[in-house]
């Protein structure tokens, strides 16, 4: 069966490939190539220099449309998703004008909020959306009290320190101004690292040690589903990570990856690849630990010097307290990785230099913290933390664990203090819409909902990020406005009620900085359409409601741009390092700074290994905690005090397995962010049959009647999706791969059950919370079952609002 990634049925698949290990990058957008963008005559042809999540840019304008997106050279490995902007720019779905539904024009937060995402919607006036939405919040407010203004706006809204940054904090400022709002807490990607590792290393995340050190000291990797060669392509400048990889390739260095999906990573690497069961990572892990303690192959020194608990959790590893050893034999039970494997890869860990990594998604499901957990535990064992090449590494998002540079930080414009102190789990915003006055469990303490009436969204289309999308509908018709600024006719947008058409960053000027570069976001061409900056409208909207110039602080936005600069050239100066002034900064387009040669040496806990009565942790004890007292003092029943086996709600080895024989796998996109991008050309480098691709064992295909480019019906007792059909053996048999950032195209707009035509995998997932400590995500615990779908549904997740 050949890979997925080498199978197409759009050329631009195979050509983009080979493009990017090339570096030749595609140019001209498609819908620009066919004419579907108003040709603006006879205007000057020029290059601006900007930035987006994908990486900076050259723009090249030719007769005032952008149509090229030329890579920043300074960046050895950019990213292909960039050459999708031109296409987001003039994307036929893009929201042109103030637009308000019907309905709530008609008879505002009276109005039938059942027709949200299915009503058309009113075009406006800038003045008149401008005065309704401050209306409406002096309304709320007055009615209600700022405790029913959730302005979480979660999201990777867009690059930039004065209109981005994730979150925004434009919209937080304002609010803030405002009096206040209910806010959240923790990531959709890192739901349960931030809670749980400060009770086990004392931090919101274990430190990393840089690529350099790993590939000149590790000679054993062993990763728990990483996807590194995915992820890597987004929040950056510069991206050294593909090349690290590399070198570790060229060094071979052994991996082994625990993946029940053969990942680009695994492709590339050549590793051991081990495909075990979806969420069985900790039963597997407490496998290698009870190998390391009964043959004694684990440091004992490092557990008495820099950990504390282990006795208890030794009892537990070889069932003085449940009755069950977690020997080999049982976790090959669970995970269905062989015993014998097992053991010859615990004691191959002994023996060697050895890193164990986890990815991103580890945490994703139903307690998510056992599985970090129960790696820092076994890198304890190991004794090889604070060692180079050696220990754990939870995450490696983005950049992480290449060597710093100099450049000072870029700051951004802030938000102030928040009068309300109330806040949700970011995975509970829906819980908190759906059910006022309920509590619940969260990191030791106890979070009562306020009853929310406002929802303020700027970017982040939570009709993506959230889980159970039926049950979004339901909460969505609770509150009784939703105001969402956006640029284009996201699902989020389709089913507000008043809908502000914002810029891209293309449109606007703003600033950005990594710890190699200050980059200059020079305004590419003027905004489109009644589009405006994000923070022209939140001024617009603050001199309506009276702190205009609280809000501004007499400064416009290159004013804001400039200072920042500024603040980051004095920062550099008194580092001894010398930068231009900010006209040369803009008219250069970035400065460049050097990475220190002791960059490339940082190896994680070094200075804990050393010494640890002069660097301790921030965990109680100063240590590593295996076993924590305080989480013991909570007395949850869903998080034992030490790492732990817990089954999940549903996977392969629940009863529920036998109507749902299939666990899905909702692994990041490789040519987007989330559902960034996802109308623009780039889909028709993945897509099959105008669906989002479904990667299926030849096993399970077979069982089903079905084959490669089929459209097939995914479904449980939550929802139900339509996807296109790749059948490969780079997922395990029992397993399919259904990417995360589809955009959602209800078969019927507005109602709860409905089919999604185009491939939302959050019409089958869960969004109840990981555990009563972290209230996480547990988007990859999910099984469904597949079956083949006649029919090719016409797909609208792409077209503009109605009435637009």
């Amino acid at each position: 069966m050949s890979a997925p990634i080498e199978k197409s049925r759009f050329s631009r698949r195979s050509f983009l490939k080979g493009a990017a290990s090339a570096g030749i990058f595609l140019s001209v957008s498609p819908l620009l190539a066919q004419g579907q963008v108003p040709s603006l005559a006879n205007l000057e042809t020029y290059t601006k220099f900007t930035s987006s999540h994908w990486g900076a840019f050259e723009a090249v304008v030719e007769g005032g449309r952008l149509t090229q997106a030329n890579p920043f050279s300074k960046n050895p490995n950019p990213s292909p998703v960039i050459q999708g902007l031109p296409d987001l720019l003039y994307s036929p779905n893009r929201v042109k004008y103030p637009m308000i539904r019907e309905g709530f024009y008609k008879n505002r937060h009276f109005s039938d909020t059942t027709g949200r995402g299915a009503d058309s919607f009113v075009r406006v006036s800038w003045e008149e959306a401008l005065d309704i939405v401050a209306e409406e919040l002096e309304r709320v407010k007055g009615q209600y009290g700022n405790e029913a203004i959730y302005g979480g706006s979660y999201g990777w809204n867009s690059a930039g320190r004065l209109h981005g940054r994730f979150p925004n904090r434009l919209v937080h400022r304002f609010l803030n101004l405002f009096g206040g709002y209910v806010d959240d807490r923790n990531t959709y990607s890192g739901p349960v690292e931030p809670v749980i590792m400060p009770y086990v290393v004392g931090s919101r995340g274990v430190q990393t040690t840089v690529w350099p050190n790993i590939v000149e000291n590790t000679t054993l990797l062993v990763t728990f589903g990483y996807a590194g060669l995915t992820i890597n392509q987004v929040g950056k400048t510069e991206d050294e990570v593909p090349t690290w990889i590399n070198e570790l390739k060229n060094k071979g260095v052994p991996v082994v990856s625990f993946n029940p999906v053969r990942e680009d990573f695994d492709e590339f690497i050549g590793t051991e690849w081990k495909p075990l069961r979806p969420n069985t990572d900790t039963a597997l892990i407490l496998g290698f630990a009870h190998v390391l303690y009964n043959e004694n192959l684990y440091n004992q020194d490092f557990i008495d010097k820099y950990t504390v608990g282990f006795d208890k959790f030794v009892q537990y590893l070889n069932g003085e307290t449940d009755g069950q050893p977690k020997t080999p034999e049982w976790a090959a039970s669970i995970s269905e990785v062989d015993a014998d494997t097992i053991r010859t890869l615990a004691r191959r860990m002994a023996e060697n230099r050895t890193l164990l990594w986890g990815g991103y998604s580890l945490q994703r499901q139903d307690h998510g913290e056992q599985p970090e957990w129960a790696l820092v535990t076994l890198a304890a064992m190991l004794g090889q933390i604070g060692l180079p090449g050696g220990g754990v590494h939870l995450g490696y998002p983005a950049n992480k664990g290449v060597p710093r540079g100099s450049a000072p930080f870029v700051p951004t414009i802030t938000e102030g203090d928040n009068p309300i102190d109330k806040f949700v789990p970011v995975n509970m915003w829906v819980d908190l819409l759906l059910n006022p006055g309920k509590t619940i469990d969260y990191d030791g303490g106890k979070i009562t909902y306020p009853d929310i009436k406002l929802t303020y969204w700027i970017g982040g289309n939570p009709f993506h990020h959230a889980h159970d999308t039926n049950r979004v509908l339901q909460a969505w018709r609770n509150p009784e406005v939703h105001i969402v600024q956006e640029h284009s006719w996201t699902a989020t947008a389709k089913h507000a009620d008043i809908v502000l058409p914002a810029t891209t960053t293309m449109e606007r000027n703003d600033i950005e900085g990594s710890d190699r570069n200050i980059i200059a976001m020079q305004k590419v061409v003027d905004p489109l359409f009644e589009s405006r900056n994000d923070f022209d409208i939140f001024a617009g909207l603050a001199k309506r409601l009276g702190f205009e110039e609280q809000f501004t602080e007499g400064k416009a936005e290159m004013d804001w741009i400039q200072q920042f600069y500024n603040v980051a050239r004095t920062q550099a100066q008194a580092n001894g390092v010398n930068i231009p002034d900010f006209d040369a900064f803009w008219d250069q387009g970035f400065v460049e700074f050097d990475v220190p040669e002791e960059a490339n040496n940082f190896v994680a806990y070094a200075d804990f290994r050393a010494d640890p009565g002069a660097n301790p942790l921030g965990t109680a004890s100063g240590k590593i905690e295996i076993y924590s007292e305080t989480i013991a003092s909570y007395n949850y029943n869903d998080v034992p005090p030490h790492a732990s086996w817990v089954e999940p709600f549903e996977w392969l080895g629940s009863d529920k397995a036998n109507v749902y024989p299939l666990h899905v796998v909702t692994s990041h996109p490789k040519y987007r962010l989330h559902s960034q991008m996802n109308n623009t050309w780039i889909r028709t480098l993945y897509e099959v049959n105008e669906r989002e691709p479904i990667w299926v064992n030849p096993q399970d295909a077979e069982a089903r009647g079905i084959e490669d480019g089929d459209i097939v019906r995914v479904f449980n007792d939550r929802g139900q999706v339509l996807a296109g059909v790749v059948v490969t053996d780079r997922v395990r048999a029992g397993v399919v791969q259904l990417r995360e950032g589809g955009w959602y195209d209800p078969e019927e707009p507005g109602k709860v059950g409905t089919l999604c035509k185009h491939g939302n995998v959050n019409m089958v997932t869960s969004d109840e919370g990981s555990s009563k400590l972290a209230q996480g995500n547990p988007s990859n615990t999910l099984l469904v079952q597949i079956e083949k779908y006649d029919g090719r549904p016409h797909i609208t997740a792409f077209e503009p609002g109605k009435g637009q």
